[in-house]
């Protein structure tokens, strides 16, 4: 790559010996480094064992013309350009023409003048110092480019283990009470994802089901999925916000609206985080199939029941985390023996087709309809293809994520 800093080097060539010697005598003079040939096939040999910045060829020559010589300088895989300059006495627009269809850059009449030699040579200085400023600035950013790939593809594996680690939260995805069976899906839009479901026991004869679906996708919604993992892991309180202790020091279940509330308080008092949640959770007693739930913000739940009818529970209630003086109320519902609770995200409902056209809740309840006769993993699988198929894509936009608790009885 030419320096601008350096001298050009230039070839010079003509068969005319006399002519040859005049223009390198006048570059040389103006600070170029200069090289000869007495016709095109020996220049040919000289650029291609050290390519030039300028060619100043004579057009009718013996061998290569100088048009040929163009034209297989143009066609080599050098990197870097070489400005042409023809030397002619031609002067019509078809030989014009032609100089220029064989890659020629400009164009100089005989006798050469000192005055126009420089100028030639200047403008094309300018267009090689613009060209290889650009080729240096493509390679650095060829650089920079292999460098961000390399970032991504350790970010791709960084976000493959996080993924892994998501999907652990997830325990048990399947699980069985005396008198209840839960099964539980989780499925990130991306790696990772700010969608969380889960389950735990309350004492003996009860259990507590949640669902949770934090605003945004990516790395830090998924870390406040795992902070809030933490809230739910432990079987005992106070590792589990969601229990508490009689007066004979029992392990029974905390009203859901008191959880959702202290859930509310941590996340606007504590952790002060940019997202809010939406959430459901409920607290089911299954020696009576009674279950004491809050809908904060989340979609309703559905219920099935024995004879495959589906039917949409309401609720209502403020996302966690928007307003520190937000209050919630627990809604009470009673399953029959085989009655199923289906607790999703809104991924489900807010998937679009190809059409545009979202699946809604009425649509939800069309699927469940549809697959009523499958339980557990079998029907929340068969769901999210139902879905796929109804969407037709493999790639959803947002997470999704299902609670499913089948009851009963003790």
């Amino acid at each position: 790559m030419h320096d601008p800093a350096l001298p050009l080097r230039v070839l010079v060539v003509d068969d005319s010996r006399a002519q040859t010697a005049m223009l390198a005598a006048l570059l040389r003079k103006f600070g170029h480094e200069v090289d000869v040939a007495y016709d095109g096939t020996e220049a040919l040999l000289l650029w291609e064992w050290n390519p030039h910045d300028i060619v100043i060829s004579d057009w009718s020559m013996p061998g290569l013309t100088g048009p040929e010589l163009c034209s297989r300088i143009r066609g080599s895989s050098t990197p870097y350009y070489t400005y042409f300059i023809l030397l002619t006495s031609k002067s019509g627009a078809e030989e014009i023409a032609a100089g220029l269809d064989a890659g020629a850059d400009d164009f100089m009449t005989k006798p050469v003048s000192s005055q126009e030699l420089r100028a030639r040579v200047r403008a094309g200085q300018r267009l090689i110092d613009k060209e290889r400023e650009l080729v240096r600035r493509n390679a650095d950013l060829s650089d920079a480019l292999e460098e961000i790939q390399k970032l991504y593809a350790a970010l791709d594996n960084d976000l493959v283990d996080a993924r892994r680690l998501q999907q652990s939260l997830v325990r048990d995805r399947e699980a069985q009470f005396n008198g209840a069976d839960v099964a539980l899906y989780l499925r990130p839009s991306g790696h990772v994802g700010g969608d969380l479901v889960g389950h735990y026991p309350i004492g003996d004869h009860g259990v507590g089901l949640f669902s949770i679906d934090v605003s945004g996708h990516g790395i830090a919604s998924a870390l406040l999925t795992a902070r809030l993992a933490g809230f739910f892991a432990g079987p005992v309180p106070p590792q589990n916000i969601g229990l508490t202790r009689d007066d004979h020091g029992e392990i029974i279940g905390r009203d859901p609206a008191d959880v959702v509330a202290e859930l509310n308080r941590i996340m606007t008092e504590e952790l002060r985080a940019e997202q809010y949640l939406t959430m459901y959770l409920a607290h089911v007693d299954l020696t009576t199939g009674q279950v004491r739930f809050v809908q904060a913000g989340h979609p309703n739940a559905l219920v099935i029941h024995q004879n495959s009818h589906v039917r949409e529970i309401e609720g209502s209630g403020l996302p966690v985390g928007l307003f520190d003086t937000a209050t919630y109320d627990a809604v009470d519902l009673r399953l029959e023996h085989g009655d199923r609770l289906v607790v999703p995200t809104d991924g489900f409902s807010e998937a679009e087709n190809t059409a545009g056209v979202m699946l809604g809740q009425n649509g939800l309840r069309r699927l469940l309809q549809r697959r009523s006769g499958l339980k557990g993993q079998a029907m929340l699988e068969t769901l999210v293809w139902d879905l796929t198929e109804w969407s037709g894509t493999r790639e959803f936009e947002d997470d999704l994520s299902v609670v499913l608790f089948t009851y009963s009885g003790i």
